[in-house]
Parts: structure tokens; sequence; C-alpha cells
């Protein structure tokens, strides 16, 4: 990508206004909001590229926000994401399919259940159909490339001015004159008056370097089984009926034309565990079989796993740190990051306002140049991590 410093470049001290720390979705969606607000925006990202994370194994699927918990934090951005979304898909080129989701029920009582998200989704202004059959249709729901959107929003980022470090680790951050200063394990530094710590599953590591304890993240394990798409294919989003705990096991398209069942949800310790269990197949695929039945004897081409960045007793945590007044922390995004990346890009540059970043005017959207390809997402993160 144009405009990347990678650290074996040399070492630097450069000031800017704010230094985001993370280059998943969440932050390059920050840096885009403050840059084209006109904030001097470093962005620190741990890998050699942007969106290999968490943010890369994300199913892809853009929610609408129909089965979101009215009037908290993660829907309303959720919502607003939903508005926000489409002059940014199609000024950047982002890979996307409107395909729409379907629910059906299997029993009288998951006939209530989807009854009660229907009234859930007009309550939150979500466009549904409830059916006579008590199937619901929600035409709003999509697909994209995660990967593709996170470099798009990054590289959006860059055009209008802000500079993307890869390699870029976190090890030390220190207070300095008028706000802190951050260094790499590699010695490189940056000084910046704010500190936007996007950093994943590794954002309370980074809080925990500015003296701030107040939350932690553990990994979420969600596995997925990627099929052929069957001779009839499948031109919409299949959902479960979903239990208290989980959405359950979904079938949907992908955007290069295959069929991924999932996640799985195992709650984990290790944040470097991306492999896929040997029991995920027959775990998954009775389920995704249940809503597609010609995936039952079908074999999957490639599995993956993704790890959501879970909060302790915490979600959608987003604000500035008490134990660090130059630090905004936006930890626990959990597997709607991708969904409300854009909520949260405006939500932070708020926050960032609040604390001194005076806002220039709003510029329009500089398109990109051209599209982002590198092969199939999902076998993209699997093969960096070692794993397929």
């Amino acid at each position: 990508m144009s405009g990347t410093i990678s650290i074996e470049e040399g070492v630097s001290n450069t000031d800017f206004q704010v230094a985001v720390v993370g280059a998943g979705v969440v932050g390059a969606a920050v840096a885009l909001a403050l840059s084209r607000r006109g904030a001097a925006v470093a962005l620190l990202e741990a890998e050699d590229e942007a969106g290999l994370g968490a943010s890369g194994t994300n199913s892809g699927i853009l929610h609408m926000g129909f089965d979101s918990t009215p009037g908290e934090l993660e829907t309303d951005l959720i919502l607003r994401s939903a508005a926000l979304r489409p002059p940014v898909i199609e000024a950047l080129g982002i890979p996307f399919d409107r395909c729409g989701a379907a629910m059906r029920p299997a029993d009288d009582s998951q006939r209530d259940a989807i009854a009660r998200l229907a009234r859930n989704a007009e309550r939150n202004g979500v466009d549904v159909t409830l059916d006579d059959d008590g199937s619901l249709a929600v035409p709003g729901e999509s697909v994209t490339d995660p990967i593709a959107y996170t470099v798009a929003l990054a590289g959006a980022a860059q055009r209008h001015g802000a500079e993307l470090r890869t390699g870029f680790r976190v090890a030390d951050i220190e207070p300095g004159a008028g706000g802190l200063r951050l260094a790499s394990r590699s010695g490189d530094r940056v000084s910046c008056s704010i500190a936007v710590n996007c950093a994943g599953l590794y954002a309370d590591e980074i809080a925990w370097l500015a003296g701030d304890d107040s939350f932690e993240i553990y990994p979420r394990k969600g596995e997925f089984l990627v099929f052929e798409s069957p001779p009839e294919g499948l031109d919409r989003i299949l959902l479960p009926v979903p239990t208290e705990r989980t959405r359950g096991v979904l079938v949907f398209p992908s955007v290069d034309g295959k069929v991924i069942a999932g996640p799985t949800a195992i709650d984990g310790q290790d944040k470097h565990d991306w492999s896929v269990r040997p029991e995920a197949v027959d775990e998954i695929r009775p389920k995704a079989a249940a809503l597609l039945p010609a995936l039952e004897d079908s074999e999957p081409i490639a599995t993956y796993a993704g790890l959501r960045t879970a909060g302790r007793g915490v979600n959608y945590l987003i604000g500035a740190s008490r134990a660090c007044e130059r630090l905004v922390n936006v930890p626990a995004i959990r597997s709607t990051g991708l969904t409300a990346s854009l909520g949260i890009g405006e939500r932070v540059a708020e926050i960032v306002a609040g604390l001194g970043i005076e806002p220039s005017p709003e510029q329009p959207l500089e398109p990109a140049p051209e599209p982002h390809s590198a092969g199939p997402w999902w076998r993209r993160v699997a093969e960096h991590r070692g794993v397929m």
C-alpha cells in the first residue's frame, strides 16, 4: 500500500495529533474519521499489513441490527454505521453483496422467538418482514470481504493524510510534553497529543502500558467451514434462531462465490491460538445442514478460525481512560466490530474533539484508485497464521 512505512526503513521520531494503535477494521475506521476531519494521524499496526488480526477472520457479514438490544451503545453504533456505509462502499469499491437474510422456525417455540425478534427490529427501525409461516426476512443484511473492507478504510485514511506504520508493535507508552510517546519493540517512536487504543485482542495490554488495568480482553474462538457452492447456489444468509448465549451457526454466501458455515464459540486464554479443532467439522456441519441440506454430505474445502475480542464483564467500552487522560480506549468490540466500525470511528472522533483536537469540516471521501484484491480473504489470515 502506498504511504506505508515499515520499521526496517529506519528509526524515526514524529509528532502527530493522534496515534491510533491497531489497523484492524476499527482502528482503520477511526483513522479515517479523524483524518477526514483534519487531524494529523499515525495508524500503528503490529503486523506487516492491515487487517490480519481478528478483523480478517470476521465472517464478513454486515448486520443491520434487527436483533440487537435497543438502547445499548453497540446497537446505536450498528444502526449509525448502516446509515454511513453506502457511500463508503461505493466510493472505495469494497466488495459487497446486499443478499438479505432469512430465518425459519422449526417449531412453535421458535415461531414465538422469531416474532419477538421482529418486534425488536421494529423498535430499532430495521426493515424486516414476518411471513405467515413464521419466517423472518431481513433484506438489508449483506456480506463483504472483511480484509478488503479494512484495507480500503486504511487506504482512504492515508489519502486523507494519515500515515500507516506497519511492524510497529507498541512496547512502551510514556507521558510527554502535552501528550504521549509511544515506542515500538524495535525502537521506533511516535509522539502524539492523544493515543486511541484500537488494539483488538491486545487492547488490555496497550492500556496496561499506560497504567490502565480497568478491563481485560480474552479470545472467543469462532471456527468456520468453507464449502463449494451447491449446484442450486445460495442467494441469502441463512440464520438459525438464536439462543441467549450465541447467534448459533449461520450459513452464508461469500463474495467470492463460496458457502461458509459457522461459527463456533469457544472461550479461551491463548490470543495466539488460531487453530481449528479437529472436532469443529462434526460440530458445525449438522447445524449447517439443518439450514442448507445440500451441505450434509459435502466436505469443506477449507477451515479457519477467528478470535473475537471479548471483554470480561464489559462490551463496547469506548471512552477516555481514567488512568491516563490522553488515552482513549476502544476495547471489547466483539464480532460486530466490522458492522459497527464506521459508527465507532465517528464516535471516537467526537471524543477526541472533546479532548482538545478541534475538528475541521469533514472532507468528502477520497475514492479508491483501484479495488483491493489479494485472493480469498478466508484463506489469507489462515495462511498468515500458518494454520491451513
